[in-house]
């Protein structure tokens, strides 16, 4: 069944623009200038039930924008769309029952109260049955295992227990479809695990769908097996993940530390990122990565090593770059 559907999405922004000084404030009392600024550019994108989906892209390329249409947040300029078989901006109730929305850096959590008082909070703004919440509250708490926390105040938690509070607000109504934007910014790696472990079981065991937009590759790669690539408002690739890396994530991020002052040699074809006596960091192709790493382990006195996937910004580009040569 498909969940999301739009055809010829268009956003787009009128701006005004002042020319500088005073002189600039007085002309434009009389005298505007505007631009038009497209955010999302004929946007065509099809979301069947129970898929988990990464939206990737840079800072400004419209993620945002669209998930935003999406929820009904703000209406499209134009083109056709379909959430849950209705019309997002209308705002119906039957419609907010059935999505939920969690924004990495914005919450939904009053900080003066415990988890416990906001789950039923929650419970009493949806409507939701009680014998239905309580069995929605107790598979979350399990599954994060965040039982010890439900009865302290919001605002001692750390950010990434706040996280999981969110995400457990988020799922009580047993939403058909969930919207993630940037859940595991600012959190460690041991939280960010969690986030994705949880997340994979929502997918899997409810049937959740749920559209995620993440500046951490590891988000995307480890989470979906369809990713949606954005830039300048457009659309550059839409499919499996795994085609996406083989062909654009063409390098590696290695980072190694020494035990005493080091001078490297490394081959050519390595990107230096930073380098000092105890510590570099480059990039390398994939096909490289091993050797080197083996390298520098049987040359060199090495206390840690890291192999991390390439910036999310470097595969876009590419991809971006492919496209307008293809165009040309």
């Amino acid at each position: 069944m498909t969940i999301i559907q739009t055809e010829n999405l268009v956003k787009t922004y009128r701006r005004f623009e002042k020319e500088a000084g005073l002189s600039g404030s007085i002309k434009s009392l009389f005298q505007r200038s505007y631009t038009d600024k497209v955010a999302v550019s004929k946007f065509d994108l099809t979301v069947a039930e129970g898929e988990f989906v990464g939206l990737i892209g840079p800072n400004g390329a419209g993620k945002t924008t669209l998930v935003k249409m999406l929820t009904g947040i703000i209406a499209p300029t134009s083109g056709e769309i379909s959430v849950l078989g209705f019309y997002p901006n209308k705002l119906e109730n039957a419609f907010k029952k059935q999505y939920a929305v969690v924004m990495g850096q914005k919450s939904q959590l009053f900080f003066e109260l415990t988890p416990t008082d906001t789950f039923e909070l929650f419970r009493a703004l949806y409507g939701l049955d009680r014998a239905e919440w309580k069995k929605n509250v107790t598979f979350l708490v399990e599954l994060f295992g965040v039982a010890e926390l439900l009865d302290v105040q919001v605002r001692t938690l750390s950010l990434g227990e706040r996280m999981k509070m969110e995400l457990i607000v988020a799922l009580l109504h047993n939403p058909r479809l969930l919207f993630l934007d940037e859940p595991t910014i600012g959190l460690d790696a041991v939280a960010q695990r969690q986030i994705r472990a949880f997340l994979r079981e929502v997918n899997k065991e409810k049937r959740t769908t749920i559209l995620m937009t993440s500046h951490y590759m590891e988000d995307i790669t480890s989470l979906c097996r369809r990713c949606v690539v954005v830039n300048h408002g457009e659309k550059l690739y839409d499919g499996d993940m795994a085609t996406l890396l083989h062909r654009y994530q063409t390098h590696k991020k290695i980072t190694v530390s020494f035990e005493a002052p080091t001078e490297v040699e490394l081959s050519p074809h390595v990107q230096m990122l930073e380098q000092t006596p105890y510590k570099i960091s480059f990039m390398t192709p994939k096909s490289d990565a091993r050797g080197v790493v083996k390298a520098l382990l049987n040359r060199y006195k090495v206390i840690d090593v890291s192999v991390e996937e390439e910036d999310i910004g470097n595969v876009i580009e590419r991809i971006y770059s492919a496209r307008r040569e293809a165009g040309a």
